[in-house]
């Protein structure tokens, strides 16, 4: 990692007022690290303002890291690119993201032809993985069974049980998102998870790495709540 802060935030589904109000939060600079997990989109009320937001972070100074979840994945699929599950893509919250460019009703290719093309090419940029020094963040998960170099896309965007309950063998600490959970899972040194449920509800999680502060955010709230999670780090031999 870098000298700066590295910040990994969870799944935000479409709530562009709430991320918007965490990153101003963060006070970012260009020594700073912002990783996002995936799940923009889908779902909550405005999935073009976020990708709107997130292109504009890049241009404010972080060096910033968006990895795709499985909705950005379908969404591709949708609209006819590289991706899976397009089929799906409207009964899980798509309905929401073709509103929100005006597009509802839309089939793919017409979808397709009137994305902005900036937007286009945020989510044909978008990539799986990412090591940040002992972090290994992905949207859904790892399979345990099989090496970090040997995972495949299906579990990184989709696996649930069978990599959240079981201890992993890798020597990391998983940042995932994915599974929407009332708190920040906590299976220290093994994993932790950020996706609060913010669409539903609840809050959008972000962790700074390197000092352990958990930054939240509650659906419609306008101010951030901040606590460290650096006791339960180092109980679990996580050096800060």
């Amino acid at each position: 990692m870098n000298s700066g802060r590295t910040f990994v935030i969870g799944d935000i589904h479409g709530c562009n007022e709430e991320l918007s109000r965490l990153l101003d939060a963060l006070t970012l600079t260009d020594a700073d690290t912002v990783c996002c997990l995936g799940d923009y989109i889908d779902r909550g009320p405005s999935p073009r303002a976020v990708i709107e937001r997130l292109i504009r972070l890049r241009g404010e100074g972080p060096r910033c890291i968006f990895l795709k979840g499985n909705h950005e994945d379908m969404f591709l699929a949708f609209l006819g690119e590289a991706g899976h599950y397009g089929d799906a893509f409207l009964w899980n919250g798509g309905d929401a993201t073709l509103a929100s460019y005006g597009l509802a009703g839309r089939l793919g290719s017409a979808v397709r032809a009137r994305l902005p093309e900036d937007h286009r090419e945020f989510l044909l940029g978008l990539t799986t993985h990412v090591e940040l020094g002992r972090f290994y963040c992905v949207h859904a998960g790892v399979r345990p069974t099989r090496s970090l170099d040997q995972q495949v896309d299906e579990d990184r965007l989709w696996i649930r049980e069978e990599f959240i309950d079981p201890p992993h063998p890798f020597p990391c600490t998983v940042a995932f998102g994915h599974t929407p959970q009332r708190e920040v899972r906590l299976h220290l040194p093994f994993k932790i998870g950020l996706d609060t449920g913010l669409v539903y509800g609840n809050r959008l999680s972000c962790l700074e790495l390197g000092s352990a502060e958990l930054v939240q955010i509650g659906r419609h709230a306008r101010q951030v709540e901040r606590r460290s999670l650096a006791p339960e780090f180092r109980a679990a031999g996580i050096d800060l």
